[in-house]
């Protein structure tokens, strides 16, 4: 890892889904819970960054958390949000701006599949007409050309979201805790395809934060502490295919999530194959198929196989989204990143209860991916 080591020392999340609470109070409870796995105060925090996409500024949570005057900068960068708000807490531990940050996303979302404003992007009216502006319409398109280039079946889109079912059942925080099969998800109706109503993730509401500190910090404190050995955020390059894309690029696609998991990586002296557990986006099952390549961990097109042999279940070679993903908790926007991380510190600590990875999992990955094009990645180790 370059330049001064950061350790995770406290994690804290909400449950996922629907929730009385305001997105401030899931927040002010993602924070508490972070603080008191660190076994700190709050004043104990030289510097805090975070945001959410639809439920106000984070800098304004100090008036619950305690008014001590630190920096708190807000971060807003579509579901790369949590991402972001961590590399910064990480920037600000290496450049010696504290030796103890906060990161906290939070969110919440109304029902309904998430729609932008086509005129907050700086796009024209037209661009939602094109069908490019709903996002599950965006996602269907990209996921039928993958599947037309490599071969990839419909069966195979159920069995990732029948594993996301699966997790979340073993999952306290998450949302969706119903197991479904493969022939359900199939049949559970259309939407975008070929992508069916199961296959989705769901907006929501919920909160995650972490306590990141300088070695000598992470000493006095009670926590079990994981080192963050990399993260790194990138934005889309010329050729790619997204959602706010002004264009349909014809032959090979630029992936943004390619660029972020290989300087990840490369930060972190590490590579896919000695990843033990792995959070990849999941905004519906075909994110997941796509992700696994772009960050590394196989071919274009042998997800078939994989998916299909358990490889990328719990007990599996490869477990992903270990939690259930976005699938099972649903994506409130600002929170997701960082709920990524803490399912993948709790892995390395040995206390994921019933969804604990066997073996002793010591190294893990994390990713996220979203409009318009950014890509946030991590590696973690024990």
């Amino acid at each position: 890892m370059s330049g001064t080591d950061v350790l995770i020392c406290g994690a804290g999340r909400t449950p996922f889904g629907r929730s009385e609470a305001t997105g401030r109070q899931l927040a002010i409870a993602a924070v508490n819970a972070a603080l008191a796995d660190a076994g700190i105060g709050w004043s104990r925090v030289g510097a805090a960054f975070g945001g959410s996409d639809s439920a106000g500024l984070a800098d304004t949570l100090v008036a619950q958390l305690g008014l001590s005057g630190l920096p708190f900068v807000n971060v807003k960068n579509g579901c790369a949000t949590g991402g972001s708000a961590l590399v910064s807490a990480v920037n600000a531990i290496r450049s010696g701006m504290a030796d103890v940050v906060l990161a906290v996303g939070f969110d919440k979302h109304p029902r309904g599949a998430f729609d932008p404003r086509p005129e907050d992007w700086g796009l024209g009216a037209e661009y939602g007409s094109d069908g490019l502006m709903v996002t599950t319409q965006f996602f269907g398109m990209k996921i039928r050309r993958y599947m037309h280039d490599h071969g990839i079946t419909p069966r195979t889109l159920a069995l990732v979201a029948e594993k996301a079912y699966r997790n979340g059942v073993l999952t306290p925080g998450a949302w969706r805790r119903k197991a479904l099969s493969a022939g359900e998800i199939l049949e559970s109706g259309m939407v975008s395809d070929p992508l069916t109503r199961y296959m989705f993730c769901s907006p929501g509401a919920g909160a995650a934060a972490l306590v990141l500190c300088s070695p000598e910090a992470a000493r006095a404190m009670d926590g079990q502490p994981v080192t963050l050995r990399s993260a790194a955020v990138r934005t889309r390059r010329f050729g790619s295919f997204e959602v706010f894309s002004p264009w349909i690029p014809g032959g090979a696609l630029t992936s943004v999530s390619r660029d972020a998991s290989a300087a990840a990586f490369e930060e972190a002296g590490l590579g896919p194959g000695d990843v033990d557990v792995c959070q990849l986006q999941d905004t519906e099952s075909g994110a997941e198929v796509m992700h696994m390549a772009e960050c590394g961990f196989c071919e274009d097109g042998e997800q078939e196989r994989l998916v299909a042999s358990g490889a990328t279940g719990i007990g599996g070679t490869l477990p992903v989204n270990t939690d259930g993903g976005c699938i099972a908790n649903g994506e409130p926007i600002g929170a997701s990143g960082l709920r990524q991380v803490y399912e993948v510190v709790q892995q390395l600590r040995g206390r994921s209860g019933e969804h604990q990875v066997p073996g002793d999992p010591r190294i893990g990955f994390t990713h996220v991916y979203g409009a318009p094009g950014v890509s946030a990645c991590t590696v973690l180790s024990r």
